[in-house]
């Protein structure tokens, strides 16, 4: 199946000499969570303004469900929605005249069912009558979201969509996120809350200094990188970790009173059976164990430090 968005080869460099992105090729299904996570800097909404028409192309080459960004840009702008990271409404209209402006933008014709669906879903129903100069700040980033799918995009792109705005906000935003997946809609999503994209994606792609370093599926990222940790609390304290054991690359805390052992799940009950069987051949024993799993957030921060 051919991906709804290609970019090939896509290398951008501004009047200043900044190169913000590197030969960049990415490919995203139709239908997918996609999570695009990288430090500040790294080249995230350089690319998705791209994509979307606001950044000028440099090199290569980026089509969305076949149509060239460059040779065909108004069915590519038809068919996407995009909410920035910068909040800018029209202060002085109501929510359900922007939201409302904002489908006709496209040439789409009058929709009111699906204005009022779309504002409900989001929590503004009682609000629509309002002036967005009233609203808080929570509220205006509901009416970026109503007005990027007033126009029913394939492809919706979320900037830092809940930087900086409350956990009801997320809540909505999460549950119509889901929503439209299922309805079949593409989101590419940017956020520094990585357990959103822990909880949220299918796939995952890493950008650092403007390259993508790593695109995969999250289940195989988290299988393939997410170490186990096993913590040996002791019944007596160690002045250091016997030689016989330096194998299994135990470390020692400062009082000796614990062991902490990193090890690969997929090898996690011979390993651990083995170390138990030495430890108590060592003569040491244990009052309590347990184990912790390396996060998304772990093996983002590990990866980015790889790259530079």
């Amino acid at each position: 199946m051919s991906p709804i968005i290609s970019v090939v080869n896509v290398s951008k460099t501004y009047a200043s000499g900044f190169r913000a992105l590197d030969c960049i090729d990415l490919d995203i299904q139709a239908g997918e969570i996609f999570a695009l996570l990288g430090p500040n800097g790294a080249g995230k909404t350089t690319l998705i303004g791209l994509i979307c028409g606001i950044v000028n192309l440099g090199e290569g080459r980026v089509t969305v469900a076949g149509h060239d960004i460059v040779g065909d840009y108004r069915a590519v702008r038809e068919m996407i929605g995009l909410v920035p990271q910068e909040l800018t409404t029209d202060a002085f209209e109501t929510v359900w005249a922007t939201v409302s402006f904002s489908r006709g933008l496209f040439g789409k014709r009058p929709a009111p069912a699906h204005i009022e669906k779309t504002l409900r879903a989001l929590s503004l129903w009682d609000k629509k009558d309002s002036k967005i100069m009233t609203l808080s700040g929570g509220m205006k980033r509901r009416v970026m979201i109503a007005k990027a799918l007033s126009h029913e995009p394939r492809v919706l792109f979320l900037d830092e969509p809940t930087a900086g705005v409350d956990v009801a906000l997320r809540k909505d935003m999460w549950a119509m996120v889901r929503a439209l997946r299922e309805s079949g809609v593409t989101i590419v999503l940017t956020t520094h809350y990585i357990e959103e994209a822990e909880d949220m994606a299918d796939r995952v792609g890493v950008i650092s200094q403007g390259r993508i370093i790593l695109v995969e599926d999250k289940v195989t990222l988290m299988r393939k990188l997410g170490k186990k940790q096993l913590i040996l609390q002791l019944q007596s304290p160690l002045a250091q970790v016997p030689p016989d054991l330096a194998a299994y690359g135990l470390t020692l805390n400062a009082d000796g009173t614990e062991l902490t052992h990193v090890y690969d799940p997929r090898d996690a009950q011979g390993a651990v059976a083995a170390l138990l069987d030495d430890l108590h051949r060592a003569g040491i024993r244990l009052k309590d164990l347990q184990t912790t799993q390396s996060s998304l957030e772990d093996i983002f921060v590990s990866l980015v430090k790889e790259s530079r």
